[in-house]
């Protein structure tokens, strides 16, 4: 049963990125990971992202961030929502990542947003996944 979950594959390739200390990772990209990207640019986690045609479709390149003294700025990437067990959250429920010093990414019927948009909203969704 080989069941393929492309969001688990892109917080996978960020975090594999910033452990061999690449400057970039390229993923096949798709609607939702290029507005995850574009959070996680936002929220200050990755330097930059692109979209680049690929040989089939298009890729992602995302653009990694690290300290001064090269520590990834990214400590954790958590999918939460899987595909055999999806997690949804009403707005009041949007949890807070690391006491609010990470960013839960909540896919909502208003487009993919951060968990404090979210809850700012007044939107639920599906809780996608954790960065801190």
């Amino acid at each position: 049963m080989s069941q393929t979950d492309p969001i688990s594959d892109f917080l996978t390739r960020i975090r594999n990125g910033l452990q061999a200390d690449h400057d970039d990772a390229v993923i096949p990209a798709s609607k939702l990971k290029i507005e995850m990207a574009r959070l996680l640019a936002e929220q200050g986690y990755v330097e930059s992202y692109s979209v680049e045609p690929g040989r089939v479709g298009q890729n992602l390149r995302v653009t990694l961030k690290y300290t001064e003294d090269r520590k990834p700025v990214i400590m954790g990437l958590q999918r939460v929502s899987k595909p055999g067990r999806r997690r949804y959250v009403a707005a009041g429920e949007v949890p807070k990542v690391q006491g609010g010093m990470g960013t839960s990414i909540v896919s909502t019927s208003h487009g993919v947003m951060t968990g404090h948009d979210a809850r700012r909203s007044g939107v639920g969704g599906e809780l996608v996944a954790r960065v801190w």
